[in-house]
């Protein structure tokens, strides 16, 4: 029977705000429900999240896959904690190796193929975050993604957009066609999927813990189809890695503090954003007027300007996160701006002397903000056959400029878009939260806070509201949701903006849990974006 329906949606669809004392929020309702069965079983957030984080790259094969990178925030119940599960270049990564390759004038290693996968750390994570935090045997946390990948799915909206749309970019790249295109094409919107080479690979991880993966016969195969292919990465580089457990950024913002994970990602932009617009009353300013948006632009204009120019790997910047975020630094840049006028903001000098994302809570107090990814589109597009293993492109954010603190090198990780966010007050937890999209991720997560914060408004409603994109000099993306009156006014102030209706990377996509007091007894409110197939789930 041929599907009588036209998934187009003429019409805003508002969702409401979920309440519960256990939560899951994701961008796909099963990965959520896979999630909350965790919680059933008498597991906590972490092992809810490492399910539905497992589910997810069954799920959403288009953000996110068995090889991604990862990084987590989580509340145990008496302090924050943040792991970064980010992997290093291949030890045969240098600036020669890609200009032998690709010329003298090459500025990056390649967006796609084997030259673009450094290693991949999503799986690691999950392990250390269930050694350290889970309550549940690891094998259970991979069930519901075997089953997922064993029995299938229907392909859902979004998701099925976006696969279709990434077919001419990355139908040759070695493995893509024999896992992503069944019969020839991306399945329809609605059609049932399978990827049983993912189940081997899940089955494999779930029995070994994770070393398989690593240490082997799952690091072999990923090796060998790099090597076929004249890439360098090998499982020396992949059982040489462990993820790192990292102590969270943090800048206080009205009565909150916001924390991120520190550099090699890009979460400090959201951090200086907020220390600026801390000298600014957004509270008096209408929330979607004129004023309070070209004032959150502006401080996420001059929050990129330093990002971009300064953050890498620790020991590669040349000043520290604590420069970047020191608060008479950020009351200089705040001076810069021009209330009426919109500008091209330059790097300062702060030295004196860029998916998927979930949330998980629980009732005994565990907050889990996780977020994992394969960078663009299917990543790399290159995928290990029979292990259904698509591994990242998180090797392109390299430069090869040695000028740059960016610069790729043997074991170095890359400049990282992926970012989970964490909200305290008074050093108690209040959110767990991300937003993702590359560099649309602290400017969502800017977005999102001014409207909570500053407007009291909740969590759904922040997530629903029309949003704009900061791309570079003074170039906007507003979404086709925003009033034709502030665009207009935006643009009399110097904005350069397109209107555009494409939502899934252009304006990112959240997953919100706040809690509301103590766990047991009045709970959380979860908010989930609508610009994916996304569901909050709870109890």
């Amino acid at each position: 029977m041929s599907d009588p329906f036209r998934y187009e949606y003429p019409y805003p669809t508002p969702r409401l705000p979920v309440f519960g004392r256990n939560l899951v929020a994701t961008s796909h309702p099963a990965a959520a429900l896979a999630g909350l069965r965790m919680l059933l079983k008498g597991g906590n957030a972490v092992d809810a999240a490492i399910a539905a984080a497992a589910a997810m790259t069954i799920y959403e094969p288009v953000s996110n896959g068995l090889g991604s990178d990862a990084f987590c925030i989580l509340w145990d119940g008496q302090q924050l904690h943040g792991l970064n599960a980010s992997g290093p270049a291949p030890a045969g990564w240098t600036p020669g190796y890609f200009r032998r390759k690709y010329g003298d004038d090459v500025r990056t290693p390649p967006k796609r193929g084997v030259d673009s996968v450094s290693v991949p750390g999503a799986v690691a994570g999950w392990v250390a975050l269930s050694e350290r935090f889970g309550r549940l045997p690891f094998a259970d946390l991979m069930e519901p993604a075997i089953e997922a990948a064993e029995c299938g799915y229907a392909v859902p909206t979004v998701v099925g957009q976006k696969w279709a749309a990434a077919v001419a970019e990355l139908n040759s790249l070695p493995g893509f066609a024999e896992a992503f295109l069944p019969s020839g094409r991306a399945p329809a919107v609605g059609e049932l999927w399978r990827f049983p080479a993912a189940a081997r690979t899940l089955r494999l991880i779930a029995e070994t813990r994770g070393e398989a993966y690593y240490r082997g016969e799952i690091a072999a195969a990923i090796a060998a189809h790099v090597r076929a292919h004249g890439g360098v990465l090998g499982e020396a580089d992949l059982a040489g890695f462990r993820p790192e457990w990292v102590t969270p950024i943090a800048k206080r913002y009205r009565d909150y503090t916001l924390h991120e994970i520190p550099p090699n990602g890009q979460g400090i932009a959201a951090l200086m954003a907020l220390g600026i617009l801390s000298q600014f009353d957004l509270a008096s300013m209408d929330v979607d007027g004129v004023d309070a948006q070209h004032l959150q632009i502006e401080a996420m204009k001059l929050a990129f300007a330093d990002v971009y120019r300064y953050v890498s790997e620790p020991a590669s910047m040349t000043c520290s996160a604590g420069d970047l975020l020191d608060d008479g630094y950020l009351r200089e840049r705040a001076r810069l701006i021009d209330l009426k006028r919109a500008q091209d903001f330059r790097a300062g000098n702060p030295v004196k002397g860029g998916t998927i994302y979930l949330t998980a809570a629980d009732e005994r107090g565990m907050m889990v903000s996780f977020i994992q990814s394969n960078y663009m589109g299917f990543g790399s597009g290159v995928v290990v056959p029979g292990y259904g293993v698509s591994l990242h492109n998180r090797g392109h954010a390299f430069s090869l400029d040695d000028a740059s603190p960016n610069v790729v090198a043997p074991g170095k990780r890359p400049f990282h878009t992926i970012i989970p966010g964490f909200l305290t007050k008074d050093g108690q937890p209040v959110m767990s939260f991300g937003v993702m999209g590359a560099n649309m991720q602290p400017q969502g997560h800017v977005q999102t806070l001014v409207r909570m914060i500053d407007h009291a408004q909740n969590p759904q409603a922040a997530c629903d509201a029309p949003r704009w994109r900061f791309n570079q000099g003074l170039s906007l993306n507003v979404e086709s949701t925003m009033a034709p009156g502030l665009v207009e006014a935006l643009a009399a102030r110097g904005h350069r903006l397109e209107v555009i209706q494409d939502s899934y990377q252009d304006f990112g996509a959240g997953q919100f849990i706040w809690r509301l007091g103590d766990p047991a007894r009045e709970g959380y409110v979860a908010a989930s974006d609508p610009r994916r197939d996304g569901q909050a789930v709870g109890w």
